[in-house]
């Protein structure tokens, strides 16, 4: 697909000069570029939905020497 985008002069200098230091053209450079990104993002959202957060919830020792273990408790329903 061919599109057309805008950005500041400095940025193109700087994108071509180090394209033609890789040997690849600017087009080569700026797709593999956007794969990266892409690829960081994947991983990232990956990692993120893949594991669902476990939250180990303190237990509190009472001074008749039981021990209270909230990590069934459902807090929400203090909420209801």
């Amino acid at each position: 697909m061919r599109t057309t985008i805008e950005i500041p002069d400095s940025l193109f200098r700087q994108t071509k000069s180090r394209a033609a230091l890789q040997g690849v053209t600017m087009k080569q450079f700026i797709i593999a570029a956007i794969e990266q990104a892409d690829e960081r993002v994947q991983k990232q959202t990956s990692t993120e939905t893949s594991k669902p957060a476990v939250r180990k919830f303190p237990s509190f020792h009472l001074r008749s020497r039981g021990k209270l273990d909230l990590s069934g408790f459902n807090f929400d329903d203090l909420l209801a």
